[in-house]
């Protein structure tokens, strides 16, 4: 298995992120049940019945090399409160995504999503030595893309109609990504916001 497929635990301040496995589910279950997470029409988040099989299929990518998946567990309530990953991996190319993330609405503008990113960014570019990580998300979903602006990365483009989502609508995909040459200044950003 590549190392980039190699979720490996990362700490902040905030936030630890843990290699998925089976024993979060009970607790993700907890996650996408909060605020009915998992009924947020422009996303593919597991409905709390669906956990255990969302674990399984993140798992199986990683056994095939194209995806490190963590979950997401703050530090200062000890509680799980979501799930991301690096997918699309390509080690020959040193690119990856970000994505497949959801928090719990408890956690969101908390600081614990600016963390997380600071330490999945760090490992992409000072470990891995990524060239670009992309960030992807739904042309409707206004609170990632927002997000995703805030942490620095660039939007590239808009993928019309790229995916039929599980309702059949077409899905516009909103392509961001963050470059090696960029990284410090998207780092010293990320440690600026979680400093105040």
């Amino acid at each position: 298995m590549s190392e980039f497929a190699d979720p490996v635990p990362l700490t902040g301040e905030r936030v630890a992120l843990e290699p998925l496995a089976h024993h979060h589910a009970g607790e993700l279950r907890a996650v996408v049940a909060e605020g009915d997470l998992h009924r947020t029409w422009y996303t593919r988040i597991p409905a709390p019945d669906a956990v255990e099989a969302e674990i399984e299929r993140r798992l199986g990518l990683q056994r095939q090399g194209v995806m490190a998946p963590w979950a997401i567990r703050r530090l200062d309530t000890g509680a799980l409160c979501g799930a991301t990953t690096y997918m699309n991996v390509r080690p020959g190319d040193r690119k990856l995504e970000v994505g497949s993330t959801f928090l719990a609405p408890g956690a969101q503008r908390t600081g614990i999503n600016a963390e997380a990113k600071l330490l999945l960014l760090t490992r992409a570019f000072e470990v891995l030595r990524c060239v670009a990580v992309e960030f992807r998300t739904h042309w409707h979903n206004h609170q990632s893309r927002t997000a995703i602006a805030r942490l620095g990365a660039k939007q590239d483009g808009v993928l019309r109609n790229d995916t039929v989502m599980p309702d059949g609508t077409l899905r516009d995909t909103v392509v961001f990504s963050v470059l090696d040459t960029e990284w410090p200044a998207v780092r010293n950003g990320l440690r600026h916001r979680l400093a105040r």
